[in-house]
Parts: structure tokens; C-alpha cells; sequence
């Protein structure tokens, strides 16, 4: 009898068109995904000076991405909170149109600072889609179907990194590098008109209240934190005052954040869901596994075109193999769950990345470049492992009236770990390259030495305009990258082995017999 309320819970109209909502939702994720692999491929672009580019330091590239997941990140649980209350579907249009005015606006930057404010808006749109994308999906399917559509779903972010790289390619090309922003609006305007047409709204009939101060102090406390990890790989200095102030108020106010959330009676995250070691697992693993990621994307290509002159659609189709394997997996990693449970399925996922970022140290400037390819195949085939079992167990820890608070918990880590990974390895990259730079910038005129150690664009920039005498720095440089590369994927590998002991540690194993045979008479009355 318990088991009948589920089935009858998704109107028969809205049941008949689940798969066209989804698609729907899909084209929604796309363009916030997109965007954060097209830029992949441009930020070297960007790097240049004008007009080719906008002339941005690695410091300014770095925060061009993190205004982006920062605001992204610091306002996923309010927008979730707020479709749970407005209801999804009109959440789900805002956000679109206020991240497609920020794409157009990004387009036609005349500066790093205006791309950078003009990403934090785009920021604030994408954080009213992730959450409502998934949120409506968990209203549109059953409890059974769910992890088959979560699948899905996760192939369509796969599909989103395949994409993106290409496309930016292809625009960069062929158009000025504000091409890679403006794209978006018209997939913007299509997701718009099907939304409307197609995709039924819901809302929790008891949503929470919004919780100011608590947005406040989260998005203060991880910019803080963010920016003092900039602030150290930009100095090569980890010791500064500066620095080690900005760190440490940024650890106090998410300190503050967190005692607060706990009083209060109505908080943005309710602390009280990480009393389940299951959730915070899986929340965890989902962080670290995009910390590992983002600051590996960052540095590989940069890897690919300035160490091995690969263009930036070269680049693109380089790493096809990473959203590839992302595409073929995640759809049917809950096969592997089926048969090994959720422990053994993101454990072995996790270690794959971790052996990955070890590959990736042994790079040179003459390894074949197929190896990259197969690296890049199982980092891919990893993350499609890690991704769906722990968005099922997440979504599913809470009640379907939820799901917009599910689906902003998941998303919130996913992108504060993208944003650390980027800050700190980015940051990890910067010092050492550095540090193995500085011996010799000796020919360099003193007021432009700092500027030239920040980064193998910035010294690469320098050698152009010295002439002849520049020549002597491109080999150091590349040497100087790839031993700051090595160093990078290292410390990238650490973080994944971590994420490893978590998941083996705290995720249940398989099923017993006796409810994957429950489950299977559950899926009868669904399918008739």
C-alpha cells in the first residue's frame, strides 16, 4: 500500500512528457555548463593583449572564473530555496534571462574587471537553473525512474564539456573572443520558448523562509577565502600579512556562517543533513572530485597551446575524450551500482582520478599526445562513476518537497569545490612556476620582471616585445611550466585519494538481495 502514494504523485499529463521536460531541462544545464568549458578554451585568448584579447593576468583569469562560481555557488541555496517557494518553473525562466543579458554583456567587456563583474552576473542567473533543472526533475519522475533521469541528466553535463571546448574553438577561430559569451543568448532564447511551452511548475507546499544573513556571511566568507589564495599564488607568497589576513577572516566568517545556521530557525543550509555520514560523503566526494578537476582543466590547456602550440580548436577536440567517457558512463553508472554497490563503484572512480593526475605529472613537451587522449578518457570515465551514484544518494536523502534544497546542497559544493580547486591549484601552479622562472628573468628591465614570472603567457608576452634577446626565455619557460604542472597534478592527486578514503569509508556497500527484489516489484505498476 506504502508503495502506491509515489506512483501517483506525477500527473498522468505531466508522466506522458517526462522525457521532453527533460530534454528541456538538459538544454537549461547545457548553457550554464557551456559556458564554464568554452572558457576553458578562451581563457589563454583572453590572456592576450589587445586586441586580440583583454591582456588579463593569470590573477584576473582565475577571478574572471571565480566570480562566476563564487556568486554561482554562494546563491545556490537561496535560488533553491526560493523555486521551492515562487515555484520551480518561473525561477528557472529569471534565471535564464538574467544569465543571458550577463552572457551578452560579458561579449562586448572592454576590460578584465568588466568580464569579471559581468561573469558575476552571469553567476547569479546560473544559480537559479542548476538547482530548478534538477528540482523539476525530481517532481517529473518517479521515485524508480530517478536514477535512470538522474543519469541522464549527468550525461547531458558530460555532453556540455564535449561541446563547449569545440565550440569555443571553432568561435575563436573565426570571431573575436567575446564570441564565446554571445553564443548563449540564442541557446538562451530557445530554452526560454520551450520552457513555456513544455515544462510544468512546482513548489513546496511548506518551503522554508530566506535566510539573509546567512547568504551574507557564506558569500563574504568564501570570497575572502578565495581571494587570499589568489592573492598567495599571485605573490608566490603564502606567508604575506595580506595574505594570511584575508585567509584567516575568510575561515572566521564561514566559521560564523556555520554557528549561525545551526540557531537559526530557518537556515539557507540545514547542518542538521550532515549527521548522516551517507550525505555528507557523497556531498564531499562530489567537492573534491571538482576541486581535482577545475584546477586540472585550468592548467591543461594551457599545457596544450602555449607548451605544445596546439590552437585553441585543437585544444577543444584534445579534450573530447574527457566529456566523451562522461557522455558513454554516466548514463549507465548505476548498472555498476546495481551489480557493486555505491562504496566500491566511487571509490574506484575516485582512485582512477587520482592515478590520472599522477599521469598527468609525468607530461613532457614531447610526449605523444596520445596518452593525453587516454588520460583524459578514464579522468572522464572516473568522474561518470563518482557523479551519478552520489547525486541518486543526495537527491534522494530528502523528501521530493526538497529537491530544490537537494539539488542546491549538491550543486553549492560542486561549485565551491570547482572554485578552491581553481584558487588553490591555480595558486600552486603560479608559486612554483614562479619560483622556477625568477633565475632567469635576470634580462628582463626590473619593471616588468614581477609582471613576467606570473605566468608562461605573461613571460612568453615579455620575450615577444624583448625581440631577439627574449628568444633565451621561451625554453626556461616551458621547463618552468611543466615542472609547476607536475607539482600541480600532484597536489591534485592528494585531494582525490582523500575523496577515495571518504567514499570507502562512509558510502553503503551493495544492496541486500531482498530489497534490490523490492525494487524490481516497485518498477511493475510504473511501467503499465
Amino acid at each position: 500500500m506504502t508503495t502506491a502514494v509515489p506512483d501517483s504523485r506525477v500527473p498522468e499529463a505531466v508522466h506522458r512528457r517526462r522525457w521532453a521536460i527533460l530534454g528541456v531541462l538538459m538544454l537549461s544545464l547545457l548553457i550554464v555548463v557551456l559556458d564554464n568549458s568554452i572558457l576553458n578554451v578562451a581563457i589563454k585568448t583572453i590572456s592576450t593583449p589587445a586586441p586580440t584579447g583583454l591582456g588579463a593576468t593569470q590573477s584576473e583569469l582565475e577571478w574572471a572564473i571565480n566570480a562566476y562560481t563564487l556568486v554561482f555557488a554562494g546563491l545556490l541555496f537561496t535560488a533553491g530555496l526560493l523555486g521551492d517557494r515562487l515555484g520551480r518553473k518561473k525561477v528557472l525562466l529569471g534565471g535564464l534571462v538574467v544569465f543571458g543579458a550577463g552572457s551578452a554583456l560579458a561579449a562586448f567587456s572592454g576590460s578584465p574587471d568588466q568580464l569579471i563583474t559581468f561573469r558575476a552576473l552571469m553567476g547569479l542567473g546560473a544559480a537559479f537553473v542548476m538547482p530548478a533543472t534538477l528540482a523539476v526533475l525530481m517532481n517529473v519522475f518517479e521515485r524508480e525512474e530517478q536514477p535512470k533521469a538522474i543519469g541522464i541528466w549527468a550525461g547531458g553535463v558530460g555532453l556540455a564539456i564535449a561541446i563547449g571546448p569545440i565550440t569555443g574553438g571553432v568561435l575563436l577561430d573565426h570571431f573575436w573572443w567575446g564570441s564565446v559569451f554571445l553564443i548563449n543568448v540564442p541557446i538562451v532564447v530557445l530554452a526560454l520558448g520551450l520552457m513555456l511551452w513544455l515544462v510544468p511548475d512546482s513548489r513546496d507546499p511548506n518551503p522554508g523562509r530566506i535566510d539573509p544573513v546567512g547568504v551574507v556571511l557564506s558569500v563574504i566568507g568564501l570570497v575572502l577565502l578565495v581571494y587570499g589564495i589568489i592573492k598567495g599564488g599571485q605573490l608566490a607568497d603564502f606567508t604575506d600579512p595580506t595574505v594570511l589576513a584575508t585567509i584567516g577572516a575568510g575561515l572566521a566568517v564561514l566559521v560564523a556562517f556555520v554557528v549561525f545556521e545551526k540557531r537559526s530557525d530557518h537556515p539557507s543550509i540545514d547542518v542538521t543533513y550532515f549527521k548522516n555520514k551517507v550525505f555528507s560523503a557523497a556531498i564531499g566526494a562530489i567537492g573534491l572530485v571538482f576541486f581535482a578537476l577545475m584546477g586540472v582543466t585550468f592548467f591543461s590547456v594551457f599545457y596544450t597551446q602555449s607548451v605544445r602550440g596546439y590552437s585553441p580548436l585543437q585544444t577543444g577536440l584534445l579534450m573530447l575524450p574527457l566529456a566523451a567517457a562522461q557522455l558513454i558512463f554516466a548514463p549507465r553508472a548505476r548498472l555498476v551500482v546495481d551489480r557493486f554497490g555505491n562504496r566500491a563503484t566511487t571509490t574506484g572512480g575516485m582512485l582512477l582520478i587520482a592515478a590520472m593526475l599522477v599521469a598527468f605529472a609525468a607530461l613532457e613537451a614531447d610526449t605523444p599526445i596520445w596518452l593525453l587522449e587516454v588520460i583524459f578518457f578514464l579522468m572522464g570515465t572516473g568522474m561518470a562513476h563518482i557523479m551519478t551514484p552520489t547525486s541518486v544518494v543526495i537527491m534522494q536523502a530528502l523528501p521530493r518537497e526538497k529537491a530544490g534544497s537537494a539539488s542546491a546542497l549538491s550543486n553549492t559544493f560542486r561549485q565551491v569545490g570547482g572554485a578552491l580547486g581553481i584558487a588553490v591549484l591555480g595558486s600552486v601552479l603560479s608559486t612554483a612556476y614562479r619560483n622556477s622562472i625568477e633565475p632567469h628573468l635576470g634580462a628582463v628591465p626590473a619593471g616588468v620582471r614581477h609582471t613576467a614570472g606570473e605566468s608562461i603567457e605573461a613571460t612568453l608576452g615579455v620575450a615577444a616585445k624583448l625581440g631577439p634577446r627574449g628568444d633565451a626565455l621561451v625554453g626556461p619557460a616551458n621547463d618552468a611550466f611543466l615542472h609547476a604542472m607536475h607539482v600541480t597534478a600532484l597536489c591534485g592527486a592528494g585531494v582525490a585519494l582523500v575523496g577515495a578514503l571518504v567514499v570507502a569509508l562512509f558510502l553503503p556497500g551493495r544492496p541486500a538481495e531482498p530489497q534490490q527484489g523490492q525494487e524490481e516489484q516497485k518498477l511493475v505498476p510504473a511501467s503499465e
